[in-house]
């Protein structure tokens, strides 16, 4: 079955139409290619693997929301007797390829939630163009509701990681697309009252290289170098936003632009920022630390030297597994410090 998706002609004039009229309306190459009749493609760049359960980490997936058949994958390390805190994570692909199965978070948050002590739990959620945002921010939400159901029902089939979990001491996190789906669902979370959450508690947000944007151009959006092997270029940046926000927005949309206003009565708990030196996306991140700073957000940040977009996923430099250490050693000290 062919799913219907929308898109804006204006946005994209670089189409290839074949000799049945089927058009190619976006494309980044090697991930996605979107077709006018509602095609997706998405070549399997990266292999899917399944849960495992090995000596020192238990991983298996779960269903959490019915009605649209959502499911994540949850990582419990097995050499700690006291209860862990809880790790929310959502993957990166611009909102539109990635999965919680790929082999590159697989093996990041197994080794995350290992080292540093929390149990994980990896969300996957609806991609765009099919389901546009906010779609992806909805699942997240319906994601954390489903654990505070879990913590009040103490399910016996869940009990072989709700029982080594600190419900209360929350963290919300991602990298990339998202990092920016963590940002936005504690938002919504906090503007429905945070005190809905018991018993679960938000203690803070780890954001890595969060993907946002906006339509005037950053000097490293504009002059960066990006090696062939980047996983980000100002190129792919552009057409994941416009598969991603809804028909006819542009990039100053707040999904994309954030804006944070400190007379709102949201409090955002505190928050790690961890930007890579060779990012494009490096002024945004530094941009959106002033932005929650200036509204009374306690924020932590960390640049890493010599690496660039998703280096601790991807391992493209020499430097990745050096930095990845870095990266989760200060992880540690934020969740462990709240």
């Amino acid at each position: 079955m062919v799913t219907a998706i929308s898109y804006d002609p204006r946005q994209n004039l670089n189409v290839r139409k074949d000799q049945h009229g089927i058009v190619v309306v976006e494309e980044i190459e090697g991930l996605i290619k979107v077709y006018n009749n509602g095609h997706v493609e998405r070549p399997p760049v990266v292999p899917n693997v399944p849960p495992v359960s090995l000596p020192d980490i238990t991983s298996k997936d779960i269903i959490f929301h019915n009605p649209t058949n959502l499911w994540s994958r949850i990582y419990v390390p097995n050499t700690s007797r006291n209860k862990l805190p809880l790790l929310v994570y959502f993957h990166g692909g611009g909102f539109s390829v990635g999965s919680a199965a790929w082999k590159c978070y697989h093996d990041f948050l197994s080794t995350l939630a290992s080292k540093i002590g929390v149990v994980v739990m990896s969300v996957n959620y609806r991609l765009a163009p099919e389901n546009r945002l906010p779609a992806a921010y909805d699942d997240g939400f319906h994601a954390i509701m489903w654990l505070k159901n879990q913590a009040m029902v103490n399910s016996k089939e869940q009990y072989w990681w709700s029982s080594k979990c600190n419900f209360s001491n929350m963290f919300l996190s991602g990298d990339s697309a998202g990092a920016n789906i963590a940002y936005h669902v504690s938002i919504r979370l906090n503007s429905n009252n945070n005190n809905n959450l018991k018993p679960l508690c938000l203690k803070g947000l780890i954001l890595i290289q969060p993907f946002f944007g906006g339509e005037s151009r950053t000097h490293s959006e504009k002059y960066s170098v990006q090696p062939s092997y980047s996983a980000l270029n100002l190129s792919a940046s552009d057409t994941y936003w416009r598969m991603a926000l809804p028909v006819g927005s542009n990039r100053d949309h707040p999904w994309c632009r954030p804006r944070f206003n400190s007379n709102n009565n949201m409090k955002l708990p505190s928050v790690l920022i961890c930007i890579s030196e060779m990012d494009i996306l490096k002024d945004r991140n530094l941009e959106i630390c002033s932005v929650l700073a200036d509204a009374g957000v306690k924020v932590e940040k960390q640049v890493y030297k010599g690496v660039g977009h998703a280096f601790h996923i991807l391992h493209n430099s020499p430097l990745s597994h050096p930095r990845t250490q870095d990266m989760m050693s200060h992880m540690k000290a934020f969740i462990h410090n709240q």
